[in-house]
């Protein structure tokens, strides 16, 4: 027989066979712009080359899962930092912006071991997020756009932004333990720093793009026609839009299969005891109220601080706050190789012992320009700390009851969310933001000492007894 006509080596046809099915998969005839497979190759090939033998299948649900973080970060940034100028553009006062923000939290921590339970009796948790969080939630986005053309009573207005904003974080959290036990399948733990790193970083992009030119939309918009808050329409119509392609983007992820212990009926008291058997979660828990209750403090009151005191508009606070987006960028970079490498633990503490230091720079501006500066070390900083608190919450939560220890977890965190906006407004109204500020930076500092003492020191004592134990 000829040579023309034998067989190709085997490793040669294999090779042959996978570049024609991967051309097979990109039409090169046609524009990019309508070429999903050509614009979407070079996302997947940066996703396998971040692990090893990653199975196709878990690429394609990384891809999705990555597109939809990029679109709710535009979602989120067209309207998140924009909530409570809206209501001051009605005429709420502190106490109502903090009583905004206490309900929300409120609502939020109500909702989550009803959607622990939710997805354990759907027995799916891919529904429940793109149902609850992804529609419902969603939803009320659009609602807040169509606002201005329903009510014109000023104090009535108010309140149905407290309820609207409180419908929506009550359904978002519905979907957060699903999510996050879900997360916790989807990404595998060996390429978790570089994977959230790269995701998050783009979502820093967009926080980067998005929230000055949601302040620049609010300020054209604002009176064109008669119509005063026009602007605030626009970003929430925005807001909506986007936050839908995130929910098309997510409902296309393949659900990981659940475990054994995953897919095994819940009985009361299984929580406890998982829970005894993860030493370290409750400090997590302890550390992660106080912490929380010290942001809330001052969190919703930064923006009203500037409006109030140096008459900020918002087309400024959208620029600062780009300022911290741009440098979350360079901490997401940062950070997410140093998480792999150093690990989640000394990410927290290095970064959370940090943190501190921003509110209390608050109490000596004297100029709106000057938060400039503090975002800046700001966006760097809370860009390793997200990234690290956020895969603690996946490695120290039980497996086999995730979805309940996530949502006692988000219980805990929302609980001191309530008290704190409520106590924040009142002391704001009744003494000076200044003294919020610095009451933010002592609780943070003290929610990291109880971290440190509780969760980090018993993990190594038990790390150490293992070593002995083996020895």
């Amino acid at each position: 027989m000829s040579s023309k006509n034998s067989p190709q080596p085997p490793n040669r046809w294999r090779k042959t066979f996978i570049q024609r099915r991967v051309s097979a998969n990109v039409d090169y005839l046609r524009p990019h712009r309508l070429n999903w497979s050509a614009i979407v190759k070079p996302l997947d090939d940066r996703l396998a080359h971040q692990a090893d033998d990653l199975p196709w299948r878990t690429v394609r649900r990384l891809r999705y899962f990555w597109l939809d973080g990029l679109f709710a970060a535009i979602s989120e940034n067209f309207y998140l930092g924009f909530m409570t100028l809206f209501a001051l553009a009605y005429g709420a006062s502190n106490g109502q912006v903090g009583t905004m923000t206490a309900v929300a939290n409120l609502l939020g921590a109500l909702a989550l071991f009803p959607g622990a339970r939710l997805v354990e009796r759907v027995g799916r948790r891919k529904p429940v997020v793109v149902w609850s969080g992804g529609g419902v939630a969603r939803i009320m986005l659009l609602l807040l756009a169509m606002l201005p053309f329903l009510i014109m009573q000023p104090s009535l207005a108010i309140l149905l932004i407290i309820v609207l904003n409180g419908v929506r974080a009550f359904m978002a959290n519905l979907a957060n333990p699903g999510w996050t036990a879900l997360v916790a399948d989807l990404v595998p733990d060996s390429i978790r720093g570089r994977y959230f790193g790269s995701r998050n970083t783009a979502m820093g992009v967009a926080a980067l793009l998005v929230a000055p030119l949601a302040g620049r939309l609010i300020f054209l918009g604002n009176g064109w026609g008669d119509l005063p808050y026009f602007g605030y329409q626009i970003i929430f119509f925005l807001a909506f839009l986007f936050g839908m392609v995130s929910t098309f983007s997510f409902q296309r992820i393949e659900e990981p299969p659940a475990t054994a212990e995953q897919r095994a009926v819940h009985h009361r008291g299984d929580l406890r005891r998982a829970i005894r058997q993860s030493p370290g979660f409750v400090g997590l828990v302890v550390s992660a109220f106080v912490w929380n209750m010290a942001l809330q403090v001052a969190a919703p009151f930064f923006n009203v601080y500037l409006v109030n005191a140096f008459q900020s508009t918002a087309t400024t606070i959208g620029l600062l706050a780009s300022v911290s987006s741009l440098t979350a960028l360079l901490g997401q970079r940062v950070f997410g190789r140093l998480l792999d490498v150093r690990g989640a633990f000394w990410v927290q503490i290095v970064t959370g012992f940090l943190i501190p230091g921003l509110p209390l720079a608050w109490v000596f501006i004297t100029a709106d320009w000057q938060v400039g500066l503090i975002n800046t070390f700001g966006g760097f900083l809370w860009a390793g700390y997200n990234l690290a608190n956020f895969n603690l919450l996946l490695t120290l939560t039980p497996d086999e009851q995730r979805p309940r220890a996530v949502a006692l977890y988000q219980t805990a965190v929302f609980t001191s969310a309530v008290i704190g906006p409520l106590l924040g407004g009142f002391l704001a109204d009744t003494v000076s933001y200044q003294l919020i500020f610095g009451l933010s930076a002592a609780g943070r500092f003290l929610g990291m000492v109880l971290f440190a003492l509780f969760t980090v020191r018993l993990l190594r004592k038990q790390r150490a007894g293992g070593e002995t134990a083996v020895n």
